[in-house]
């Protein structure tokens, strides 16, 4: 018998539920009485959890997930609390067979990167496993908690940027459609364009993964135009040193050539040359975020909000100038 039973049948909160088994107050005597009542009938017994979390990733390839792992970690160890790390598998593997394997550790709680099915969700709840999407890929049902950061912000800070800088053929390495943040990038991406009174030339974006080779593929098309680019703006880090690779296959200097900026603020973005000017996105904060709002669930805690957005910011480094000659 499942809290999330319990709970439906009384017509109250999981938390609700929750403060009841632990005695805790804030639930009225009445309520009280009618969950006491479907635990006596049900039999319900408390679960003994381990004292440890989960955190789940589809894939875990590059140093983004490295930022994430460090801030689950730092509050997790505040909190006393293990983590267990979970790799699904790759994108051509629905992870079916490794969400039966979380189903039967029973974490205290989930923060997932890997974006999971309806399905998976249904799962955990049955389980009443409390779980917190990370920088979710996809429009999520009301009530499912997130977290995520502003990238219509960070992706029209990037471009108004390049504007202010006196760019007006600036191409963007877009990131695919079917993902969220991708998209609002771009869109923020239009909004500086459309504000200061350019015409987004389609010509100038171009939709491809998120790897450094695709964002090299992509770059060398848009260099190679007739009117090429005086600056490019990557969907993030890792397209924006494709983008490096392929100035410097076409001998283009950075930035006196060609501009870029990305977006993440991996720590590599410092060490390349010339350092990069990227959108800060914090992963590690949002991480910790996620972790807090997790654990606080796997409390039983009453959340004021399930989802939540954290600021991204330029951070301007040298590989962006004025380009080349006047201005377009």
């Amino acid at each position: 018998m499942t809290i999330s039973y319990i709970a439906e049948t009384a017509g109250v909160s999981i938390p609700t539920v929750s403060k009841v088994i632990n005695g805790r107050s804030g639930v009225s005597p009445d309520t009280r009485a009618r969950v006491e009542a479907l635990i006596s009938e049900y039999g319900y017994r408390k679960v003994n959890r381990s004292n440890m979390m989960e955190l789940v990733f589809g894939e875990l390839e590059d140093m983004w997930g490295i930022e994430i792992i460090r801030g689950v970690e730092r509050v997790a160890r505040e909190h006393r609390v293990g983590v267990v790390l979970t790799e699904f598998g790759s994108r051509r593997d629905t992870g079916e067979h490794r969400i039966d394997e979380t189903l039967a550790r029973r974490p205290a709680c989930v923060v997932t990167v890997a974006q999971l099915s309806e399905e998976q969700r249904d799962q955990l709840r049955a389980k009443d496993i409390p779980f917190v999407v990370f920088d979710p890929t996809t429009e999520l049902p009301d009530g499912v908690p997130f977290v995520g950061a502003t990238n219509w912000a960070g992706g029209r800070s990037a471009t108004r940027h390049l504007i202010e800088l006196g760019h007006r053929r600036i191409a963007m390495i877009a990131g695919p459609d079917r993902v969220l943040c991708c998209r609002a990038r771009l869109d923020g991406y239009r909004s500086a364009l459309d504000a200061a009174g350019l015409s987004a030339d389609p010509g100038l974006v171009v939709r491809t993964d998120l790897t450094k080779e695709d964002g090299r593929t992509a770059a060398i098309g848009l260099l190679t135009r007739a009117e090429r680019p005086t600056a490019i703006f990557a969907c993030n880090d890792l397209q924006a040193l494709g983008v490096y690779q392929a100035a410097r296959e076409l001998g283009l200097r950075i930035p006196a050539d060609l501009s870029v900026v990305g977006f993440d603020d991996l720590p590599i973005t410092a060490l390349v040359d010339p350092p990069l000017t990227t959108v800060h996105q914090p992963l590690t904060e949002m991480a910790a975020a996620a972790t807090e709002l997790a654990l606080a669930l796997g409390r039983g805690e009453e959340m004021p909000q399930v989802g939540v957005e954290l600021a991204t910011t330029l951070t301007v480094r040298e590989s962006t100038s004025p380009p080349a000659g006047p201005s377009e």
